[in-house]
């Protein structure tokens, strides 16, 4: 797991820097502070870095990356992890091919060659993000995987192209420049971002499951965007041949596919250890690994001090029924904002809740104990329909036999059991959004809080922006970014997780929920549930299976019955959040004092994003005496988001990041 960066001139004559690749490696020092490389291709106009976190085939000089093929047509730089490349290679050298290292990003030089782009995609298993140049085709590609898991940005600037694994990585090059987008600045302030899209004009992301292929002809690019695979669930008629599988046809697939992709992600030439929370997603993971390991597995959790948010009595439960050994780091509440500021470097978004603080202290944790690599349980509500939205939508759209009064019954256990959490992970009120429902035949409940938080929005911004996006509509601009094919025709919970899948998890828990928090402190992350084979497998499994009744994951559930315990078994989903800053005095004075900082007169003057009465007036709204809880769980959110772009903006466009990614260079001794 690693970090990468790139330039490829429109004019091959062009020069490149090779300080210059060295400064981008050395700003992402964090993603790979095991070494770092370089390769210009002299002749070309193209030149790839590399920070190196060592995992696989630890030897330093051997596995140096960028790589380049034996006849010299292929130059590449990967981060992340191919699983199963023991096999793949042993079946590509019974095939005459012959392998420098004991790399796994090494595939990709042997099978580009043998199968094409899209082919070779097909056997890449994992997650990850890596730039190819073909010299004979002359074409760089950029790829990333099925569910976004690693990053990778991209832009065109100066008849160049400039891409790396963090915004940063881009910034680092003084060619690039480094603005807000007004779209961009609204989404960060209503959380949900349009897929695809970053909050910096003209700074692109690789979409998850699409490789970007930019061909140079006569000193112009052609760039195209190419999906190689999507989560598609089946139509509603195809849906009527599962139906008639049993239940322990899918019990059982499950259980095969789920330990196959845990056994696969045990597998580095270092210590794997797990993150374990109350949930049963990660009790699950620590099961499977406990079962498929000799020795002891360690296990990291996160407790916080207020009883209602945390989870450490289930883990230890949990760890105790499998022999793990459990390491737990308990947080106060107020400490989390003495690192916001640190974690939005990191993130290079806005977070609506400080769990993405608490992440990025335990990945430092985990670091200090040792450890680079994890395995977790992020992805399985996403598979197996585990969040109170889908719930929900399930009772609202997807159950045509239930009586006007049984959904009202439904919806008021839902929202009993979810009022920690309601303004986040559930609306207040239902919302409506034309163009959404246009779309996706509902407005799905994912969506809804944050809808309702964009009416804040618009008092928020600066006068400049808001007239600019005075006609604009979030809702519509997600929309326009949703694939109609893969919703149409499809059950309403297939369509809640799809749009989920594409919003929430790509953009939200995957970016400051996994790997920007824990690669901050070269930590590997590797996610299970997110294995494509297990994924697609899941899609199959008949929406009355993934919420039976009441009981959402109901198959994943009965799959790991036999490594939960009764407690965990029988316990309703909880959503994983740190407390919310209303909910302690100490927290929201230590958010106050971010506040006075950041959300000074002076401060919001400089940065001309905000307003400066919108922003007053937000805070009477949340302290005055008759403001709902749930209002306040919305208004806390946003709050965050609006020092969150205060911060950005002090980060990545008021300090000047080529003199930082420079200085870290000559600080690390980084030199070309």
């Amino acid at each position: 797991m690693c970090g990468i960066a790139g330039i490829f001139q429109s004019n091959p004559d062009n020069t490149i820097d090779p300080q210059l690749l060295v400064n981008m490696a050395a700003i992402q020092y964090h993603r790979g502070p095991d070494g770092f490389g370089y390769k210009v291709l002299q002749g070309q106009g193209v030149g790839f870095s590399h920070a190196r976190l060592s995992i696989i085939d630890l030897d330093e000089n051997r596995a140096r990356q960028p790589f380049v093929s034996a006849d010299d047509n292929l130059l590449l730089a990967h981060n992340g992890e191919f699983y199963d490349y023991k096999k793949l290679r042993a079946n590509l050298t019974l095939d005459g091919a012959r392998f420098s290292t004991k790399s796994d990003s090494e595939l990709v030089l042997h099978l580009y060659p043998r199968y094409g782009l899209e082919d070779m995609l097909q056997h890449l298993r994992g997650e990850f993000a890596f730039a190819l140049y073909d010299k004979t085709h002359d074409r760089l590609m950029l790829v990333r995987d099925r569910f976004g898991v690693k990053p990778l940005y991209w832009t065109e600037t100066n008849g160049k192209i400039v891409f790396g694994s963090e915004l940063k990585v881009v910034f680092a090059d003084p060619d690039v420049d480094r603005k807000f987008n007004a779209q961009g600045v609204y989404h960060q302030l209503m959380q949900t971002m349009v897929p695809g899209t970053t909050a910096f004009e003209n700074i692109h992301q690789v979409k998850p499951g699409y490789a970007v292929i930019i061909e140079r002809n006569h000193g112009k690019f052609s760039v195209t965007e190419q999906r190689y695979w999507d989560m598609d669930f089946p139509l509603l008629e195809e849906r009527k041949v599962n139906d008639s599988n049993d239940e322990d046809f899918y019990i059982n697939g499950v259980k095969e596919k789920l330990l196959e992709a845990v056994q696969l992600r045990l597998e580095a030439d270092v210590p794997v250890a797990c993150y374990l929370s109350g949930g049963i997603d990660s009790c699950s993971i620590l099961g499977m690994s406990a079962a498929s390991q000799q020795s002891p597995v360690k296990a990291f959790t996160i407790g916080f001090d207020d009883s209602d948010y945390d989870e450490t009595p289930i883990a230890r439960e949990m760890a105790e029924s499998v022999g793990a050994d459990q390491d737990v780091m308990l947080l106060k509440a107020n400490h989390l904002y003495d690192n916001f500021v640190e974690t939005l470097w990191h993130t290079e978004r806005t977070i609506y809740n400080t769990l993405g603080v608490a992440k990025l202290l335990m990945s430092r944790h985990v670091n200090k104990a040792n450890y680079k690599v994890v395995v977790t349980g992020e992805g399985s509500d996403e598979l197996f329909a585990g969040y109170p939205a889908f719930r929900r939508d399930m009772f609202l759209h997807g159950m045509d036999t239930l009586s006007a009064a049984e959904r009202a019954e439904w919806e008021g256990m839902l929202a009993e059991a979810n009022k920690l959490f309601k303004g986040a992970m559930l609306a207040e009120d239902e919302v409506s959004d034309a163009a959404l429902n246009n779309v996706v035949g509902f407005t799905p409940s994912c969506l809804q809080p944050w809808l309702a938080s964009a009416q804040h929005v618009p008092a928020l911004l600066n006068k400049v922006l808001r007239d600019e996006l005075k006609t604009y509509q979030p809702g519509e601009a997600i929309a326009n970014a949703l694939d109609g094919n893969m919703l149409e025709g499809r059950h309403p919970l297939d369509k809640a997780q799809y749009v989920w899948i594409k919003t929430m998890l790509e953009g939200q828990i995957l970016t400051w929920g996994g790997d920007r928090v824990d690669m901050a402190n070269s930590m590997e992350a590797r996610p299970p549930f997110l294995d494509h084979h297990l994924a697609e497998f899941a899609c199959q499994i008949p929406p009355s299976m993934r919420i039976k009744g009441k009981t959402e994951k109901y198959v994943l559930r009965e799959a790991m019955k036999g490594v939960l315990p009764k407690t965990l078994y029988e316990r309703e989903k909880f959503a994983f959040m740190a407390p919310p800053a209303h909910t302690d005095p100490e927290k929201w004075q230590a958010m106050k004092k971010l506040a006075d900082e950041y959300l000074s007169d002076e401060a919001i003057d400089n940065a001309g994003l905000l307003d400066k009465e919108g922003v007053k007036a937000l805070f009477a709204l949340h302290e005055s005496e008759d403001a709902p809880v749930s209002t306040q769980v919305q208004l806390d959110a946003i709050i965050n988001h609006m020092i969150g772009v205060q911060v950005l903006h002090q980060h990545f466009i008021a300090d000047n990041v080529p003199a930082k990614a420079q200085a870290k260079a000559h600080e690390l001794g980084w030199q070309s």
